[in-house]
């Protein structure tokens, strides 16, 4: 059985938008030419949805949420750019989420997401799945935040920078650089203080990988070693986290925080 939108009578919808079905749209919410809204879609009071944007299905879009707006970037022109959300995302009160600032860019978050009130995602972010971003918390452009990442109240992340797997970064933070998967970064400058075990445990991970990246942590972050000496001894680990880690640290290149200034 297919249900028709519902949209209330003093939302403005645009002819253009494609609305899938049972898509519910509240009062005043504005809907441009364009704007793409799967099934099961419900856009609250004053939500503004704008032209290039695409939502899955089963998203939440709470009151004054602005999604796809234009980037605050002053290279920008006026051309196409897109933003693409995933199903299944909850998108609190005063959200904002922009487009990419590339000509048919895209800014891309993927399923499953809680974007909590009045954070911020910038052009041409990319967030995985299951990823928590509390309130107050600002991306700025061309951040990568991977699965399962949470980014605690007022964070801040310099553009460019990736957020790990499993990374937990503690509120007031300010990140400049590359925040490891599965550890917690907290402070100003951030730190990276300890391995996130209750976000381990909740994900299911077993007490030998879990093992395997507290002493991984260690050879890292403790040891003293030089980097390169210590991936090479990380390098001999039959863990897939540990790889993980190590493939992630070769790839930064804006450095990662460590645990001592």
């Amino acid at each position: 059985m297919t249900t028709s939108p519902k949209i209330h009578p003093t939302a403005v919808v645009d002819p253009g938008a494609h609305l899938g079905q049972d898509v519910s749209i509240g009062p005043f919410a504005l809907i441009e030419s364009g704007a793409v809204l799967g099934d099961g879609c419900r856009v609250g009071a004053h939500a503004v949805i704008r032209r290039y944007t695409r939502l899955g299905a089963r998203c939440r879009v709470w009151e004054h949420a602005v999604l796809g707006g234009e980037p605050q970037d002053v290279k920008f022109g006026d051309y196409a750019s897109y933003l693409e959300i995933g199903a299944d995302n909850i998108i609190r009160e005063g959200v904002t989420i922009h487009r990419s600032s590339e000509k048919d860019g895209r800014t891309l978050v993927g399923e499953s997401n809680f974007f909590m009130v009045n954070c911020h995602v910038a052009h041409d972010c990319t967030i995985g799945n299951h990823v928590i971003v509390a309130n107050g918390a600002l991306l700025a452009g061309y951040v990568s935040v991977a699965d399962r990442a949470f980014i605690s109240g007022n964070v801040v992340i310099h553009q460019f920078t990736r957020v790990g797997t499993l990374a937990m970064v503690s509120g007031l933070a300010r990140i400049s650089q590359d925040c490891l998967p599965y550890i917690i970064t907290e402070g100003s400058p951030a730190r990276a203080r300890a391995l996130n075990i209750i976000g381990l445990r909740r994900a299911g991970f077993s007490l030998d990988q879990i093992g395997a990246l507290k002493q991984a942590f260690r050879v890292l972050l403790r040891s003293g070693l030089r980097l390169p000496e210590a991936l090479a001894q990380l390098d001999a680990s039959g863990s897939p986290p540990v790889q993980e880690l190590v493939a992630f640290v070769r790839a930064a290149k804006r450095g990662f925080s460590h645990g001592e200034a």
